[in-house]
């Protein structure tokens, strides 16, 4: 579809409809996927390395494997979520070295309760929560049930993204609905028709 240079930062709370996004817009805008629970997985395949450990690792592979993929000329999504400022300056700055378009993609789902069936319904990676009280079976401790909704909560009500009046492209969407749908709608934004 698009011989621009796209750099797509996906973000949201677990559940929210990030991967299967990013999956949805891949196969349209022609870029390679980086997926970081599945790089975080395979890191802890090693039993010598702990769950920070291997959270730490997978976004350094993950930030290399997207420098490699640009300076080849592809575009590329990051699959994460992006709870960081560094985050969100580490992927900013790749595109702005590389000459490639930022766009930051949010999804957004605010029903905890459709979040927990989405986590409690999809088959998970070794590094994923399989419900919103369920955090990875290699997280470090396991926290109670009320500290884990209010990590949701605060993700769901004060995501890190791009500051206003900045060079990024943002785009929220409520991720409850029809995802085909708000796929075009994401994508009309970042290729408007004239």
């Amino acid at each position: 579809m698009s011989q621009r240079k796209l750099f797509i930062q996906m973000s949201g709370a677990p559940g929210s409809g990030k991967s299967t996004m990013a999956n949805l817009l891949r196969e349209h805008v022609g870029a390679v996927m980086i997926d970081h629970d599945m790089v975080k997985s395979t890191i802890l395949v090693d039993d010598r390395i702990s769950f920070d450990q291997a959270a730490k690792s997978a976004y350094r592979l993950g930030w290399a494997l997207a420098e490699s993929m640009m300076k080849q000329g592809f575009g590329v999504i990051i699959d994460s979520v992006c709870n960081y400022q560094e985050t969100l300056d580490q992927g900013t700055m790749l595109a702005e070295r590389h000459g490639f378009e930022y766009w930051y993609v949010e999804c957004r789902v605010e029903d905890m309760g459709l979040l927990d069936k989405r986590l409690r319904e999809r088959v998970s990676l070794r590094s994923q929560r399989t419900g919103v009280d369920r955090p990875p079976g290699d997280a470090p401790g396991t926290r109670q049930v009320e500290e884990s909704r209010a990590l949701f909560k605060r993700w769901i009500e004060n995501p890190c993204r791009p500051g206003e009046g900045g060079k990024a492209n943002v785009v929220l969407v409520d991720s409850t609905g029809d995802l085909e749908g708000l796929r075009d709608s994401i994508l009309e934004q970042m290729f408007p028709s004239s």
